[in-house]
């Protein structure tokens, strides 16, 4: 760590020393030095490194989650009915209406799962403008330095274009349908007074884009663990060694 310090001290005092005497940029200085420093990645192995990384995380997310039972079959990520909606489904089931709370289940599960399929080039897009301070950033950050950064990026974005795939799917599922009639009809229970509001969609994408996001954090988490097959390029084994280094 010590040898670290003094190899990161050097390079700054350099790069301030060289750029102020150059036409170079902070950023072409910065490059050049850390290139010719055994095992330290530059500036553009850095930048390109962090978005190899993140575009293999994303892609795999939203293709697993995009999948038949990609939220259904996820017991972490499961949309189930809204937490004021549960009080609505026992009293349902209590009354044998099983395969009425069954199929609203399925069905919110099923829209998410369509509308993941459009998360992919929001995050892509996301990737392409990230900056090289971003980047470093992300790298030397904490554990979800990466999943913090699209939230921050990307949660408008994905909302504005699940929201009409969720609401499509909802109605093709039968979901709307499904979970209209489940609260219509516990609405009509006697003495009820606590009433569900049908309206579904809303709910729907954002558990849906939560969902996604653990999932990009569960790929973030293996690649900076070194988890088989994540560092699968020299580019991300050079880029990630050099930050486990660096954290030590």
């Amino acid at each position: 760590m010590k040898k670290l310090t003094s190899i990161l001290h050097i390079t700054v005092f350099s790069v301030l020393f060289l750029a102020s005497n150059s036409e170079l940029s902070y950023s072409q200085v910065l490059s050049k030095l850390l290139s010719k420093t055994s095992g330290t990645p530059s500036t553009e192995e850095i930048s390109g490194g962090i978005k190899e990384a993140l575009q293999q995380g994303v892609i795999k997310s939203s293709d697993q989650l995009s999948a038949l039972n990609g939220f259904f079959g996820n017991q972490a990520i499961k949309i189930l009915f809204p937490p004021e909606a549960q009080k609505a489904e026992a009293t349902l089931r209590k009354l044998g209406l099983n395969k009425l709370c069954d199929n609203v289940i399925l069905s919110l599960n099923r829209a998410a799962e369509d509308a993941a399929k459009e998360a992919k080039p929001i995050f892509i897009s996301a990737i392409k403008q990230m900056s090289i301070k971003d980047a470093g950033n992300i790298l030397l950050g904490s554990n979800d330095a990466a999943t913090q950064y699209f939230k921050q990026k990307t949660t408008d974005s994905l909302a504005n274009k699940f929201r009409p795939v969720i609401n499509t799917s909802l109605d093709k599922t039968g979901a709307t349908q499904y979970y209209n009639q489940a609260a219509t009809t516990y609405n009509k229970v006697p003495f009820n007074r606590n009433k569900v509001d049908t309206d579904i969609v809303n709910y729907v994408t954002q558990r849906a884009i939560s969902g996604l996001f653990v999932e990009v954090a569960k790929q973030e988490l293996q690649i900076r663990q070194n988890l088989p097959s994540t560092r699968s390029t020299a580019l991300l084994q050079k880029v990630f060694n050099y930050a486990d280094q660096a954290k030590k």
